[in-house]
């Protein structure tokens, strides 16, 4: 390729980058933010068939938009062997690829049953970090050898876009269901205010109390109060 070649490419990959970076903010919501990332990848990350995102949140992993049951299954395999690109790409912090599964040594539970259920390359990306949550980007083709250098520098970069939608799509929710909370218990302190003539402050000590005593939540006190304040 010469240097007018590689010009042209590098412009055009920045322009799917931008676009998938516009596709993904306009996402409402980490569900939705989910799914836009894996169709992404499939549409613009070249040999890959299936794909789907693992997630570790509190020590447990999960597969969140899968794109059909043989990519929850495969993963599940993952999962249960404690083998496969995915494991190590979160584990390592790395990307990892297969040629052919039939032939891998590195996973010598995982890919055996992964081959059986008719893949045969995979590719994985740490997909982010946090002190919450750690995940990955999977790939997946029928194929052996599907995924090229350049597929992999490119998805490499696709990840790296994605990871930043997911952590501000995340951030948001975050921030919302604080919103939500607060909203909440701002509810159901004016509530025993008006019910028990005390000032904000009281009123904000019986929903401590009460979170204590039952050992709830102080939000989903809130919510119960303010669902049932007809009853009490």
């Amino acid at each position: 390729m010469d240097t007018a070649e590689a010009d042209r490419g590098s412009v055009s990959l920045a322009a799917v980058l931008s676009s998938i970076a516009r596709q993904l903010q306009a996402e409402p919501g980490v569900e939705a933010t989910l799914n836009a990332i894996v169709k992404a990848a499939l549409d613009h990350i070249a040999g890959a068939e299936r794909a789907g995102i693992s997630l570790v949140t509190r020590g447990v992993i999960h597969t969140v938009a899968p794109t059909d049951d043989l990519v929850t299954e495969i993963d599940r395999l993952q999962y249960e062997t404690n083998e496969g690109p995915c494991v190590d790409a979160i584990d390592q912090h790395d990307t990892f690829v297969t040629g052919d599964l039939a032939a891998e040594k590195r996973w010598p539970r995982f890919a055996p049953e992964a081959v059986g259920r008719g893949i045969r390359s995979m590719l994985s990306y740490r997909l982010f970090v946090t002190e919450t949550t750690m995940g990955a980007l999977n790939l997946y083709s029928s194929q052996p050898d599907a995924f090229d250098p350049s597929a992999m520098d490119e998805g490499q970069l696709f990840a790296s876009h994605a990871a930043v939608a997911l952590i501000g799509a995340q951030h948001e929710a975050q921030l919302e269901a604080a919103i939500e909370s607060r909203d909440l218990i701002g509810m159901a302190k004016g509530i025993l205010m008006h019910q028990h003539d005390v000032d904000p402050a009281t009123a904000f000590r019986l929903l401590t109390e009460a979170s204590q005593a039952s050992n709830m939540k102080l939000r989903d006190i809130a919510a119960w109060l303010v669902a049932h304040r007809r009853e009490i």
